[in-house]
């Protein structure tokens, strides 16, 4: 991706905290900011990302480990930065059901130090990760609007959506400038396919290029809005280098388009030739929500948000990621 094209010099020499800048979305994010000339600070604690994701452009980041829980760490991460990314998060409905108290610590609490280290740092704005688990399953299955009632149905969405309250609440308290970008199922290479949790398409693409059938939970009718990892990043550059104060608003994330879980299984089985390989059905999980789709023309008006990479081109991009990392083959 030419991120200069789209951004041209509003970046350079911009020092940057990015949480979370280890994992998947956050190292995409340092990705841009590097080659847009950013002076960028890594904190994470490698509970679910690892240094080796910023291979490649990590001799002009300076990288921390540690935790927003730690607020001395905060404090230095922070100092003289004009934006915060926050994307450091637990981030896995399931598990959030099993260890709800550990996710109201690191999702709200860490949120809470995120915005008090970058107040006293005299942040310009903070750019905040929310979650589209915020909608959970209104009675209307059409697509989310940002002002539509939010009826969270696990301990991850409801957490995630207190950070967002928080961005607001100090914006218009202390006067630092928030925005929310709000993510829906955001995918693509360097996503972790290692943990029971695996975001969906991680997951298929695992078992598949191990000669294992996946699984799907329910009845794989549900439907979502699945977002290549540069419509994210380009979300967040978009809120960040708005020019007019933002104050908390929240921004669906997403391509405004679905397709079942059925049907994404028969794309990446087709892709690998492995349509041999039939998934295998299981239980529904608890937290999950049976529809999503996003309309994005908020985001558009405002930001001047737009997908920059359709679901099929990024899935194919994806799926071709996880073949060279899992089996050393790239197609062809």
């Amino acid at each position: 991706m030419d991120w200069n094209a789209h951004h041209g010099d509003h970046f350079r020499g911009a020092r940057c905290l990015v949480t979370g800048g280890a994992g998947f979305i956050g190292s995409h994010i340092i990705e841009a900011l590097v080659s847009l000339g950013a002076e960028v600070v890594a904190l994470d604690d490698l509970s679910g990302g690892e240094w080796n994701n910023l291979d490649g452009f990590d001799d002009s980041v300076r990288t921390v480990t540690g935790s927003i829980l730690d607020t001395d760490t905060l404090a230095d991460c922070t100092a003289g930065c004009r934006y915060v990314f926050h994307e450091a998060a637990l981030g896995s409905v399931p598990e959030s059901v099993e260890m709800p108290v550990q996710y109201n610590q690191v999702n709200t609490n860490g949120t809470v130090n995120v915005l008090e280290a970058a107040r006293q740092a005299g942040v310009q704005r903070v750019i905040y990760a929310g979650s589209s688990s915020a909608y959970g399953d209104p009675p209307d299955d059409g697509p989310k609007l940002e002002d539509m009632p939010v009826l969270p149905r696990s301990p991850y969405a409801a957490a995630k959506l207190a950070g967002e309250h928080m961005m607001r609440a100090w914006s218009l308290s202390y006067g630092i400038d928030t925005a929310v970008t709000r993510y829906f199922n955001i995918f693509g290479p360097r996503q972790n396919a290692n943990s029971s949790y695996a975001a969906v398409i991680a997951a298929f693409a695992t078992a598949l290029l191990n000669n294992q059938a996946p699984t799907i939970y329910g009845d794989g009718e549900q439907c979502r809005d699945f977002t290549y990892v540069h419509n994210a990043v380009q979300a967040n550059l978009l809120a960040a280098r708005c020019d007019k104060p933002l104050e908390g608003e929240v921004f669906n994330t997403a391509c405004a388009y679905s397709i079942s879980i059925n049907e994404l299984y028969e794309k990446i089985a087709a892709q690998l030739g492995r349509q041999d390989l039939r998934p295998t059905y299981a239980e529904a999980r608890a937290g999950d929500v049976r529809m999503s789709t996003a309309n994005i023309n908020k985001a558009n008006k405002t930001i001047g948000y737009e997908p920059l990479v359709d679901f099929d081109t990024g899935l194919n991009t994806t799926v071709e990621w996880y073949r060279k990392v899992l089996t050393g083959t790239p197609a062809g």
